[in-house]
């Protein structure tokens, strides 16, 4: 399975982070150990919602999706 996922800084509230990752859990435990140069700044993050995919081509594409000017507004719609 692979998963996007939703991070929300727990220190900074309103800062967010989407990612791609195969394993949730290990992967929100190196954004909190300060391992991700893009996250780093803003921990402790936590997690808000992740959604799973069979296909890794159509995680990615979510991902992508998410990141955009129009997935962004779906997200703070609907997601957030």
């Amino acid at each position: 399975m692979f998963y996007v996922y939703l991070l929300e800084s727990e220190a900074f509230p309103g800062q967010r982070y989407t990612g791609f990752t195969a394993d949730v859990a290990a992967r929100l435990k190196v954004h909190n150990k300060g391992d991700s140069s893009h996250t780093s700044k803003y921990r402790p993050w936590r997690l808000v919602a992740y959604f799973a995919f069979e296909d890794e081509k159509r995680a990615i594409a979510f991902e992508r999706y998410l990141k955009s000017g129009s997935g962004k507004a779906f997200a703070n719609k609907r997601l957030w």
